[in-house]
């Protein structure tokens, strides 16, 4: 987990362009200009009349340096800048630096979260050139989390099995997904939360991509399967109801920049080739 460059114990004398993430909660310090989010450019978030609970230095990229930081809840934006929730940021930024903020918030978070020892209560202290915490009194390590999970482009046919979840409060419909369970491999995460959420047995399971994703801290990883055996029969519980659709009558999917979506042009590019 080492950076290309070290962490160095909060010093802002870096010569380069410094650029701050800076989190109230899980919302983001931003200021919009012509559609587009742009990050604080200060030395010191003080310049803002921002006082940070915790720094993180994330270190060099884009050949500019940057840092995360902790505010207090009770932050108020400097004037022409404002607080964004994560999700409100996806048609305001490309995807590559979309997963530099997730890296960042989730780094910030994990700093949060580990300020003593989950075995020992001892106070943790930072490693000096990697993103890892020690306690001094037992010796325990801890790294950042990461949540493996799985999602999947199930085909029956020129049909593709899409769900909408039970819980969220966005009304499009998706491909399905979960989280791996101690002791499972991904492909048998995949045949079980189909299973499991619609009932139905698939085969032919193959890897397609993934994407770091944080909400709050998961690693998709996305695969294709085929339709094998069984009915349709959702859980209720996860998923709300779920079907077989066409291209030809898709319904509200999730934004391009997920890879749920990227699954789905995946089906449509295909089975528009094929027409």
């Amino acid at each position: 987990m080492k950076e290309d460059s070290l962490m160095k114990d909060n010093s802002l004398l870096n010569k380069k362009p410094i650029f701050w993430f800076a989190f109230r909660g899980n919302d983001l310090l931003v200021k919009i200009e012509n559609d587009k989010a742009l990050i604080p450019q200060v030395e010191e978030l003080k310049e803002l009349n921002l006082v940070p609970v915790r720094v993180q230095d994330l270190g060099e990229r884009y050949n500019n340096h940057y840092y995360s930081a902790e505010l207090l809840n009770d932050a108020v934006a400097p004037e022409g800048m404002e607080f964004r929730g994560l999700r409100q940021l996806f048609t305001l930024v490309d995807e590559e630096f979309f997963m530099f903020i997730g890296r960042a918030i989730q780094i910030m978070a994990w700093d949060k979260t580990h300020q003593f020892c989950g075995q020992c209560g001892g106070e943790t202290h930072k490693l000096p050139n990697e993103f890892g915490k020690a306690c001094p009194k037992c010796g325990l390590i801890n790294y950042p989390r990461l949540s493996p999970a799985v999602i999947m482009a199930v085909t029956k046919g020129d049909k593709l099995l899409l769900a909408r979840n039970a819980k969220s409060n966005f009304p499009f419909y998706s491909v399905l997904a979960g989280f791996v369970e101690p002791g499972e491999t991904l492909e048998q995460c995949v045949e079980r939360e189909v299973m499991e959420e619609v009932g139905i047995k698939i085969k032919n399971i193959k890897y397609f991509a993934s994407q770091p994703w944080p909400f709050p801290n998961s690693l998709m990883v996305g695969f294709t399967a085929e339709y094998d055996s069984g009915d349709i029969n959702v859980d209720k519980n996860e998923i709300a109801e779920a079907d077989w659709f066409g291209i030809e009558n898709m319904p509200q999917v999730p934004s391009s920049i997920s890879i749920a979506r990227k699954l789905i042009d995946w089906y449509i590019d295909c089975e528009s080739s094929n027409k």
